[in-house]
């Protein structure tokens, strides 16, 4: 598997994406988002996803250079309509106005619908956390294809539901969390796939309701297990929340509606720190609290407590120095792209 600098994936990538119709703007953001997500340790939504974008560009369930609708907003909220145009181009901007909104309210929340794919949800609210104020997001594909049974079920009836939450602080790595309600995330499995490895058991079901660890379960029928293993309950009990929060709230409903469009339902919120407690000392005593919980005694068998986000953070400062690896089935499809294209030479992948 090839070992690529993190600057030029970034560029192999927006070029590809430019190849493919999307803007200047589009490709570029887009990239960052999705190579960041790399050298977080997410490779589910990094450059593996590159080639499913352009093939959704290609069949027009994303569409470059969409409108941008604000179309209901009061003070303190905002319905963002992103006629399926690139997820985190819509939700960048959708955060802005949410962080502006909640500097000058103390509070600010906004939906957004018919977006594709916004990626690593955690890159949102860390915009908030930058800002001093903190910041939350919870996503939900809407009525695209489930894949995630209720607890106790065998037929999915939700999606992977993410939810992030990030605070400010003085650490050197953002102090957040950014999980899956589901046992593992849908695009896990696709790495798991690519690389040709199995997966572990309590992830996902086959079509028959048993136990697997075939990654390729759940396109043969089966279906990925909620969050929790025997305390499912919680896990689906969440799950359910955020469908609520980001595919009912939103307008997008429950359900499936089979068009095989991915669109990415989101709500968004931003809490001003200084409405309730002064901000610099707010920061500072995340950052003790960070250290006093890394400081607790270890388990046998782990040689570090981490803060929550201190890995990806970790991470990245990791593949910022020794690259990104890539697996050769990724590498293979954008290595086509790009002769299809005619950039191979240009992005040296000839």
């Amino acid at each position: 598997m090839p070992t690529i600098p993190a600057d030029r994936l970034e560029k192999i990538a927006a070029t590809l994406l430019k190849g493919a119709g999307a803007s200047d703007e589009e490709a570029s953001i887009t990239a960052r988002h999705s190579v960041g997500a790399n050298l977080a340790g997410h490779d589910s939504h990094g450059i593996i996803q590159i080639p499913v974008y352009i093939d959704r560009v290609n069949k027009e369930h994303i569409v470059p250079g969409a409108p941008f609708d604000i179309i209901r907003e009061k003070p303190t909220t905002t319905v963002i309509d992103g006629n399926w145009g690139f997820g985190y181009v819509v939700s960048e901007k959708a955060m802005e106005i949410t962080i502006e909104k909640a500097k000058k309210n103390g509070v600010a929340a906004t939906t957004v619908f018919r977006q594709s794919h916004v990626g690593r949800v955690a890159d949102y609210p860390i915009m908030a956390a930058k800002e001093g104020l903190i910041g939350m997001m919870t996503a939900d594909s809407g009525r695209s294809p489930k894949s995630v049974v209720p607890f106790g079920g065998r037929e999915p009836r939700l999606g992977t539901n993410p939810i992030s939450i990030a605070m400010p602080s003085n650490l050197d790595g953002p102090f957040h969390i950014d999980m899956a309600t589901s046992a593992a995330a849908a695009g896990k499995l696709k790495v798991a796939q690519s690389r040709g490895t199995s997966i572990p058991e309590g992830w996902v079901l086959d079509k028959d309701g048993n136990p697997s660890t075939d990654p390729f379960a759940l396109t043969k029928g089966g279906s990925v297990l909620p969050l929790g293993g025997p305390e499912g309950h919680k896990g689906y009990g969440l799950s359910a929340m955020i469908e609520i929060f980001s595919g009912i709230l939103t307008g997008l409903g429950f359900g499936v509606e089979p068009s095989g469009r991915h669109n990415d339902g989101v709500f968004m919120a931003a809490f001003q720190v200084d409405a309730f407690k002064d901000l610099e000392e707010f920061k500072q005593e995340v950052t003790e609290f960070a250290a006093y919980l890394k400081d607790t005694p270890k388990a046998a068998g782990f040689d570090e407590i981490f803060y929550p986000g201190e890995l990806e953070y970790l991470r990245t400062q990791k593949g910022l120095a020794d690259g990104i690896t890539v697996e050769d089935a990724t590498w293979d499809k954008l290595v086509g792209l790009a002769k299809e294209y005619g950039v191979a030479d240009q992005l040296e992948m000839s």
